[in-house]
């Protein structure tokens, strides 16, 4: 997994266990470029992990980001 992923999932994680929905969204938004659906789904994904970390956050961002990349 590339280091960047996992710091960028390091910083959404604790968003998300913070409960900082808002903040998360922005950071998807302005770091990442995600439309707002896909930021929806991707904090659902983060929100139901059994074994939250660093390296599954960035797992599922890696997915988004790939799949984004198939349709252009």
């Amino acid at each position: 997994m590339a280091g960047i992923w996992v710091e960028h999932a390091d910083h959404l994680l604790g968003l998300v266990n913070h409960n900082k929905d808002l903040e998360a969204h922005l950071y998807l938004e302005q770091l990442m470029l995600f439309p707002v659906n896909i930021q929806d789904k991707i904090i659902e994904d983060i929100s139901v992990l059994p074994h939250c970390s660093n390296e599954e956050v960035a797992k599922i961002l890696t997915r988004y980001t790939m799949s984004d990349m198939k349709k252009h």
